[in-house]
């Protein structure tokens, strides 16, 4: 995003939080409470700006962090959370174009 009036330094990252951070549905249609007590839970966001140091990780990209190790800040009226790379967990792949197996993950 380049209306956002901030420029990333070295390996930092600024994610935007993938929907609600409550309520959730299990696949079966579950309804999961905020409240309920979970293992360690890890979060998908999209990167929306990287430092110039950021060597495996592009803007656009989904990625997954674990949310008790972020920092939040707040910009032009919308919450991002601010990480170093090394904190990424994992990129999302896009999903396949229908070439080849036809799998994906």
């Amino acid at each position: 995003m380049s209306d956002l009036p901030i420029r990333m330094l070295n390996d930092r990252l600024l994610v935007s939080l993938d929907g609600e951070q409550g309520e959730r549905r299990s696949s079966a249609g579950i309804v999961i409470p905020a409240t309920a007590v979970v293992g360690k839970r890890l979060t998908w966001g999209a990167v929306v700006a990287a430092g110039q140091h950021v060597r495996q990780v592009e803007v656009g990209d989904r990625v997954l962090f674990d949310p008790e190790d972020r920092a939040e800040v707040e910009l032009a009226g919308a919450t991002y959370v601010l990480l170093r790379e090394k904190d990424v967990h994992a990129v999302a792949e896009p999903r396949g174009t229908g070439e080849g197996t036809g799998l994906y993950l």
